[in-house]
């Protein structure tokens, strides 16, 4: 009896042991969540002391004291960060979500998204940041046609979201 006893109590004790060890991962949803919202944050001017880019593949931040942290991005999804304009550009590859200023800061925008099948991803009205950019999460490894509207001025443009591909579109002027 003692002997069955204290199996059952060093089989319980082996439970809770593992079970305190355990950590909780978030799934896939949950981490796209969060660096979707860490991304807006820095969009949006949420960054005081820190710089923030973003590639086709991670968001690298650098704090105050030049540390640098990177976060990949998940793999079905694109980040592209557009700054439609009427007369002032800059020449822009990767993001720099703390740094790129567009020319039409907090302007309203008739957008339209389509991707390569005919699927209408995108067709609203959209404000852009006080960086005057408009963020888009798109599906990966695809080409879309994106139609920007303001003030009875179009821009029309073919962005591809692959691997390697710019997150920082700067050349839809609007005519």
């Amino acid at each position: 009896m003692k002997k069955s006893l204290l199996g059952v109590t060093g089989l319980l004790l082996i439970l809770i042991v593992v079970a305190c060890n355990v950590t909780k991962s978030t799934s896939g949803e949950e981490e796209t969540q969060d660096i979707k919202k860490i991304v807006q944050d820095y969009s949006g001017g949420n960054s005081e002391g820190v710089k923030a880019s973003i590639t086709s593949n991670d968001l690298i931040v650098t704090d105050s004291n030049n540390k640098e942290t990177t976060y990949e991005l998940p793999d079905d999804i694109f980040f592209v960060s557009i700054a439609p304009f009427v007369e002032t550009t800059h020449p822009c590859t990767n993001h720099n979500l703390t740094g790129c200023q567009g020319e039409l800061s907090e302007t309203v925008f008739d957008v339209y998204i389509e991707d390569e099948d005919g699927n209408v991803l995108v067709d609203e009205t959209m404000t852009s940041f006080k960086n005057g950019f408009i963020d888009f999460w798109l599906p990966s490894n695809k080409t879309y046609n994106v139609k920007i509207q303001y003030d009875g001025k179009l821009a029309e443009s073919e962005i591809s979201t692959f691997e390697g591909e710019n997150t920082c579109i700067t050349t839809m002027q609007l005519t």
